[in-house]
């Protein structure tokens, strides 16, 4: 799980973040460093089409316009801009600046999913950045973010200075060491002899102020609201006053009205269909569809959800990016989907004939819950 490779067990990290700890915790550097390694940033900036802005470059605390790393190239005849110059910005890296690898889980497959798996673990929007420092530099000055975030070293080792209430504390951050930063926590990063990677995993935390407005607007979506303020409140506040005391009165009641369980549901919903769809082989899945049988066997897409609603006599299926509405006759089997991460198209025999089990596992992989099992 992803938060067990960031942070130990999720009830260690529940209660840290309720208590807003800086938290640290060790893991096999091996897996940590094959999420985004040297190597790999190696083949982005040089053998790829980066364009402006996945790609940032700081140098001494000051962001540098793009015009300094990028150019301009056509394709087809139509113009490209913002293309990244791997030329420049090692030779920007070379002088001391800082790569700034912006929305990695947008692009890299391994960082897309550890940040799927944390999102649906947590409920809350997440982000990967990384950044590449050049020996003895620092890309920012001390600041905080207004998110929380997990930082991982990947090459090398970077000292971290951190401001925990009244106390600094310094920790060397180097590949197995994961930590966990509060929104609000005061660092800043040095490297150290050597060049140093690290990524960053942000948390874009949905409050209860957000959640409280996201009802609160609901109400106050009905027509009744859209009546002006009355006229000549300016002279007499009194006439605003009480009609100000009316409506507030009316919504305390629909406040007071207002079912939560009505509100979780949508909001988990709107959550479980807006995430970016992540399709990797989806291509091959289809091509290989014709050849499905019994004997092949099929997993779930680590990126997707499976989340199961009885909804009018309808199964709806909560995907992640989007939402399928299924019969409801199928929930034995679409249970066994949810609950197996592998199995073949044959085990759903219990309760399809082979007719339908081919056509609701074609309906799967196509939808993208389910993809051909195959080496990778």
């Amino acid at each position: 799980m992803a938060l067990d490779l960031l942070s130990g067990d999720a009830q260690t990290f529940a209660q840290k973040v309720w208590a807003s700890h800086v938290h640290l915790h060790h893991t096999d550097p091996e897996r940590l460093v094959g999420l985004l390694s040297l190597d790999d940033v190696d083949r982005l900036l040089t053998s790829s089409a980066l364009r402006t802005p996945a790609l940032r470059v700081v140098q001494d605390g000051t962001v540098l316009p793009s015009s300094q790393f990028t150019r301009s190239a056509t394709l087809a005849g139509a113009p490209l801009t913002g293309l990244v110059d791997g030329r420049k910005v090692l030779a920007l890296f070379d002088g001391g600046a800082t790569v700034v690898l912006q929305g990695l889980h947008r692009y890299w497959p391994p960082l897309t999913e550890l940040v799927r798996a944390l999102e649906l673990e947590l409920g809350h929007p997440c982000q990967a950045n990384a950044y590449l420092t050049p020996p003895g530099s620092q890309g920012f000055a001390r600041h905080s973010d207004t998110h929380d975030v997990f930082v991982f070293q990947t090459h090398g080792h970077k000292l971290w200075e951190i401001v925990e209430g009244d106390q600094e504390r310094e920790v060397l951050l180097e590949p197995g060491l994961s930590m966990y930063l509060p929104t609000g926590t005061p660092h800043s990063a040095r490297s150290q002899e050597v060049t140093s990677l690290h990524v960053t995993l942000g948390i874009n935390q949905v409050t209860w102020r957000q959640a409280l407005r996201s009802v609160i607007d609901g109400l106050l979506a009905e027509e009744e609201y859209d009546a002006p303020l009355p006229a000549g409140f300016l002279d007499d506040p009194a006439t605003l006053s009480a009609a100000l005391g009316t409506r507030l009165d009316g919504l305390a009641r629909q406040l007071a009205d207002a079912d939560p369980d009505l509100f979780a549901t949508a909001h988990a919903t709107r959550f479980l269909t807006d995430r970016t769809p992540v399709l990797a082989g989806g291509l091959v899945d289809l091509v290989g569809l014709a050849d499905l049988d019994d004997a092949t066997r099929v997993e779930r897409r680590p990126t997707s959800a499976c989340v199961l609603r009885e909804e009018a006599e309808r199964l709806v299926v909560l995907l992640g990016d989007r939402q399928l509405r299924m019969p409801a006759r199928l929930r034995a089997p679409l249970e066994f989907v949810r609950d197996h991460p592998s199995f073949t198209v044959g085990e759903l025999a219990p309760w399809l004939d082979e007719g339908s089990r081919l056509v609701v596992v074609r309906r799967l992989v196509r939808e993208g819950l389910l993809r051909i099992a195959r080496d990778r």
